[in-house]
């Protein structure tokens, strides 16, 4: 939450289409997680499996609408700075922001990898994949704040935001694949 909210409030101080990007996505984390807690409230322990089945694909859907609604938004707002010529202010908390998850990240997602295996847990090597796509966009948001900061090249910004586009989209098309396979499991 502390990631996102920092990301976000200096993307809009910037006015960083790559900032608010990177903070939206980690938003987009926390809602994930909301999003499987609820699931757990809903279908709790006396819940059928029919109703933990729709529980989670409903928590699915959701999650999945997020990452295609900040696709869409990185795509409107890079392009449109790209073509008005929009140059973001510098952002320095955006730079060490960026800098730290770029330390941070790779270490985790590794962790969390060599734990998964070792307890045999598929969830936790799932979620240290989405730690290694958050490394992935740490390092295009500090391309892109890092240039317009060291080199004044208003562009890459835009330019950072939209190399975490194939990356948004895959979450958002693999976590939608998750929930149309959960709806075309059988029911037992």
């Amino acid at each position: 939450m502390i990631e996102a909210f920092v990301a976000i409030g200096a993307g809009l101080i910037a006015g960083s289409t790559a900032l608010i990007a990177f903070g939206v996505d980690s938003l987009i984390e926390v809602i994930s997680a909301v999003a499987l807690l609820w699931r757990l409230l809903q279908a709790g322990p006396n819940a059928t499996a029919e109703e933990h089945s729709h529980a989670e694909r409903r928590a699915l859907y959701l999650v999945s609408a997020t990452f295609f609604l900040l696709a869409a938004f990185v795509t409107f707002e890079s392009i449109s700075a790209l073509v008005t010529r929009e140059a973001p202010d510098s952002s320095k908390v955006g730079l060490v922001l960026s800098v730290l998850s770029l330390i941070i990240m790779p270490v985790l997602a590794y962790t969390k990898q060599q734990t998964g295996r070792e307890l045999g847990s598929k969830a936790l090597q799932a979620d240290a994949v989405e730690t290694w796509v958050c490394s992935y966009l740490s390092f295009t948001l500090l391309a892109g704040v890092g240039l317009n900061f060291a080199l004044g090249w208003w562009w890459a910004d835009a330019v950072g935001a939209l190399m975490m586009l194939p990356v948004i989209l895959w979450q958002g098309w693999e976590t939608f694949e998750e929930a149309r396979e959960q709806s075309e499991e059988p029911e037992g």
